[in-house]
């Protein structure tokens, strides 16, 4: 078969922490702040960014998500006025509406843009903006309805139109909502047959279709998708999950990715740290038992905290991506297969290093089968 078209390289998010936290919270307010945006919090907010951003354009990303140090969900909560944080969670205790949907990290890139494309020759930088969905967000709160997910979806659906740009230097290409949650927790809200199930689904077209609107090629992210209402989203155009979900392997996908005329965002390389490094384990220890299997990964941690083990040396050969991607673009064919990368983000890693080599494996898998 032949593999014509180009398989674009874009990652998740997330990166291993580099800096204080704190720091960087205040630095995310800071730079929305017209009083505040020359501050230490916002200058360190903008080094930051700026610089993982220039690290994962080099790797060969092609479409890379804005780097993303800050908690997924309390950046996005933190946009909204009317709610409350208690020890139970979150509560509304006024109309649940956004402040200021500007999302700091595009800011940001969209200032660093255009000195970003002369440094490395690129005609204008092309982002991906990831956004943590309203069924995610909702179990953030003491009390969840029908109701509060129609409020998230349309507050996000405000934050997409603020932030899904295209200017001279910079452009949002990809607009994802990140929904870790569905599928994987048993919710009685959004069960079969429910109004919240259909309250849900509204509300993901209210998000994706504000991008779409815009001109943004349309993604979810999903942790499993066994629960399949994400084929109803009229707006949605790609589905991505995790590395061994069936999505990939399963004949019916085919069918329903015609059907539903979507696509799939090939995940191909395995961010679970502590699965990476049981697998070495088993490769050198056959049959090796649990109780030998948590030894020698707690023993393995120590090292690599120590700085006695090179915790490069557990990410997966490039090689073994490419194959994983020919194999999906085998199994469903070339247009619909358009993106592949790491199935998740890269927060867990014990080293922004070995986050950028990951990035760099995972691009240049998609180089070789185009």
């Amino acid at each position: 078969m032949a593999l014509a078209l180009p398989v674009l390289a874009c990652d998740v998010g997330s990166l291993p922490l580099t800096t204080d936290p704190a720091l960087l919270k205040r630095g995310a307010s800071d730079v929305l702040r017209p009083g505040r945006a020359s501050s230490g919090a916002a200058a360190e907010f903008k080094r930051v960014v700026t610089s993982a951003l220039k690290d994962k354009l080099s790797t060969g990303l092609d479409i890379p998500t804005y780097p993303q140090f800050r908690d997924m969900n309390e950046m996005f909560l933190s946009m909204f006025s009317g709610i409350e944080k208690l020890e139970g969670g979150y509560v509304e205790v006024g109309r649940l509406s956004v402040v200021d949907a500007r999302i700091p990290e595009v800011v940001v890139a969209k200032e660093a843009a255009g000195e970003l494309a002369a440094q490395l020759g690129l005609e204008r930088v092309r982002l991906r903006v990831c956004i943590t969905g309203p069924h995610t967000l909702s179990f953030c709160f003491a009390f969840r309805s029908p109701g509060l997910l129609a409020r998230l979806g349309r507050g996000l659906a405000d934050v997409v139109r603020a932030n899904v740009i295209k200017g001279k230097h910079l452009e949002v290409a990809i607009l994802v909502l990140d929904e870790p949650t569905f599928g994987t927790v048993d919710d009685p809200l959004v069960e079969h047959g429910s109004e919240g199930r259909e309250v849900l689904l509204k509300a993901w077209e209210e998000v994706l279709g504000a991008a779409r609107a815009k001109g943004a090629t349309t993604c979810l992210h999903l942790h499993s998708t066994s629960d399949g209402l994400f084929w109803q989203v009229a707006s949605l155009r790609l589905v991505e999950s995790h590395v061994d979900d069936p999505i990939y392997r399963l004949e019916e996908t085919r069918e329903l990715l015609d059907e539903h005329d979507k696509a799939l965002r090939a995940s191909i390389c395995r961010t679970d740290f502590d699965q990476l490094i049981r697998e070495r384990i088993l490769a050198e220890e056959p049959g090796a038992s649990e109780a030998r299997i948590s030894e020698v990964l707690g023993s393995t941690w120590r090292a690599i905290r120590a700085g006695r083990v090179e915790p490069s040396t557990f990410l997966e050969p490039v090689e073994l991506l490419l194959k994983r991607l020919k194999a999906i673009i085998k199994r469903f064919g070339p247009e619909r297969v358009p993106m592949a990368g790491p199935e998740c983000g890269l927060r867990a890693f014990p080293a922004y290093g070995t986050a950028i080599e990951c990035l760099r494996r995972s691009a240049a898998a998609c180089r070789l089968v185009s």
